[in-house]
């Protein structure tokens, strides 16, 4: 028999598992620090220092079309912004060649103020960037509820101040006995029946049993 688990028990377990595989844990508790932490990130990524103003530039290339239109901006090899001396800085959001040389990060409980204030579980970020969402809901508990509750963060919140969360790529959704996975796409992602369960390379579904 299985036992017992609460959604914080769940949250706590996955927390320690991302950090054996390399994610740094990170308090962000709210878009003013996840954007400090972005300008830190992209900072390091790409070996420059951003003014205040030419992160603001930074931001604004950021927010900006659809979500799709996002995902080639995350996707698109060299960006670039004018410098306060008038000079051209280059960068990238993502190194896409080598991908261990991005910075990976972990956190929790992050609360974005939208239509509605919304708290979100486990959120994976790179480079600064949230593109993978977590949610987690006690062991047992219905997957569709968890699913519902992404659609809500999507729409009271991921479009809100900066929009840093229209950026995710991959929303997982677990009760610590199955997990799933969905695409951050306009249609599908509204869709139950199209997640999909999370399996190893054995196509064992309960991969939970690792950080349970």
């Amino acid at each position: 028999m299985v036992a017992p688990q609460s959604e914080q028990q769940l949250e706590n377990a996955l927390l320690k598992q991302l950090a054996t595989l390399g994610h740094s844990p990170i308090s962000i508790p709210d878009e003013k620090t996840l954007l400090s932490n972005l300008k830190t990130q992209l900072e390091k990524h790409n070996k420059v220092v951003f003014t205040d103003n030419e992160f603001k530039k930074v931001v604004n290339l950021l927010n900006a079309g659809s979500v799709f239109e996002r995902a080639k901006t995350l996707r698109g090899i060299k960006h670039h912004i004018t410098k306060d001396d008038g000079e051209t800085l280059y960068f990238e959001f993502l190194n896409q060649t080598e991908w261990c040389k991005n910075q990976f990060q972990v956190t929790n409980q992050v609360t974005i103020d939208g239509k509605y204030q919304n708290r979100y579980d486990v959120t994976i970020l790179i480079n600064g960037l949230p593109l993978v969402q977590i949610e987690l809901k006690r062991r047992g508990c219905e997957m569709g509820e968890a699913h519902r509750q992404i659609l809500r963060y999507k729409s009271h919140s991921f479009g809100s101040g900066s929009a840093l969360f229209q950026y995710v790529q991959l929303f997982i959704i677990s009760n610590g006995v199955n997990t799933k996975y969905f695409a951050n796409n306009r249609n599908q992602a509204l869709n139950f029946k199209q997640t999909f369960y999370w399996a190893d390379e054995k196509n064992d579904k309960k991969w939970y049993r690792n950080f349970s």
